[in-house]
């Protein structure tokens, strides 16, 4: 599976990765999944993607909670929550 990955704000600055093309292993089916398997590529993934840490998730540009099922050709997002004012 070929998915499209976005990271903003902290989370970019943190792994060097503001997007990327990636073609997952099997068994990655869902966002919560996917979090864990981007977490494996080393301390800044971890810290940037920890799940102690207030990190949103979204799929094709829909907010999305870690059991949502991903495929093929999904664009993937991560981010922290933002505050305007």
């Amino acid at each position: 599976m070929a998915i499209h990955l976005k990271l903003f704000a902290s989370i970019r600055e943190q792994t060097g990765v503001e997007q990327e093309s990636l073609t997952l292993p099997s068994g990655i089916e869902n966002l919560g999944q996917l979090r864990d398997h981007l977490r494996a590529r080393g301390p800044a993934w971890r810290e940037g993607l920890d799940p102690g840490r207030a990190v949103r998730g979204a799929v094709n540009q829909r907010m999305a909670a870690d059991d949502q099922p991903i495929k093929d050709g999904d664009e993937i997002a991560f981010f922290p929550p933002v505050t305007g004012g």
